[in-house]
């Protein structure tokens, strides 16, 4: 295929390309050739600013079979891009989020569940949507513009090599460190992750197989609970590591929040509970794979040790080691109480 990548250099993109490359497709770049100009030196890389009406210059006269739409909350950039791009293109693959969906609350949410209210595509208002109201709009605008051409996917979170959220990368980190650990809820409260690489090699997929529609993307196959992921990680380390379950409500009092200090956790009723329960049969239908979590693990934290040191000193989520023991102090101190 002839593949234009919008972006293409953040944290999805590098994966992106380079399966696509891996798969032999001709890949072509476009953006603003700031941010890791030297990545990927033999392919081609056209210059443009996506919030700047004019900045699409480059990609006047050209045609690609697949368009990769990586980075865009502004739906302005969705409107100047089509510009240019409509009926030039075969496809248009659309990166959302799961945040699209209107009520964070709902269990399970798959495809059909109702959306944000789209957001204005420019202004004051525009600016200031939030984050979920913003891809909504995006959304709508990609499938008004490429029809059946328009391909959305929905990830929720991402993970893997690269990602410097430290959502998912926390766990990793702290079971290797051994010793008690504070883990959330019960074993069986929800948990829902994508690897960055199983995400865009079903894209690749995607492309190749002219599938249109929307699909929500996130993993494993069937929601796990939170049990399985700690378990699941602990199981890559031979050391002292031991959890130390406290319940939500105990959590909830002393301001312990998940997929903030609790990182990839939720629970029943939770503002984040749609992020942990996504249906994803669609997806599944449409060759979505996973590679093991041990893989995951591994890369992540060969990934997280290559990082700045200041940058593993201190995580961006995940609760700090002192607050950590400060909870777990004020827990045994409440079971020793109660007995």
């Amino acid at each position: 295929m002839r593949v234009l990548v919008l972006g293409g250099t953040g944290y999805i993109g590098p994966h992106l390309v380079e399966h696509a490359l891996a798969r032999g497709h001709t890949v072509t770049l476009f953006n603003r050739g700031k941010t890791k100009p030297g990545l990927f030196p033999k392919v081609e890389k056209l210059i443009g600013d996506r919030s700047d009406p004019n900045g699409h210059e480059a990609l006047k006269g050209r045609t690609w079979d697949v368009v990769y739409d990586l980075p865009t909350t502004n739906p302005q950039w969705i409107v100047n891009a089509a510009a240019v791009l409509k009926g030039k293109v075969a496809q248009y693959v659309f990166v959302s989020s799961t945040a699209a969906y209107k009520d964070f609350t709902r269990s399970f949410p798959d495809e059909t569940h109702p959306t944000q209210e789209p957001a204005p595509i420019s202004g004051p208002d525009a600016a200031a949507a939030p984050y979920g109201n913003k891809k909504v709009r995006c959304e709508q605008l990609v499938q008004d513009a490429f029809g059946a051409g328009a391909t959305v996917v929905r990830p929720g979170l991402i993970v893997g090599p690269g990602d410097l959220t430290d959502r998912f990368t926390y766990w990793p980190v702290r079971i290797e460190k051994g010793g008690e650990i504070l883990a959330p809820g019960t074993i069986d409260d929800p948990a829902q992750w994508i690897d960055v690489r199983d995400l865009t090699e079903w894209m690749v997929r995607l492309g190749e197989s002219r599938t249109g529609g929307v699909f929500n993307a996130v993993g494993p196959r069937t929601v796990c609970g939170i049990g399985e992921l700690l378990y699941g990680i602990k199981a890559c380390f031979n050391n002292d590591a031991r959890f130390t379950w406290v319940p939500t409500s105990f959590l909830t009092a002393q301001k312990v929040r998940s997929w903030v200090e609790m990182p990839v956790w939720s629970f029943t009723g939770a503002s984040t509970v749609a992020f942990s329960t996504s249906v994803i049969e669609k997806a599944l239908a449409s060759g979505l794979t996973f590679r093991p979590l041990a893989t995951t693990v591994r890369d992540a934290l060969t990934w997280y040790h290559a990082r700045p040191a200041a940058e593993q000193e201190k995580l961006r989520a995940g609760i700090a080691p002192e607050r950590e023991r400060e909870v777990l102090a004020a827990w045994h101190a409440q079971q020793s109480g109660a007995k």
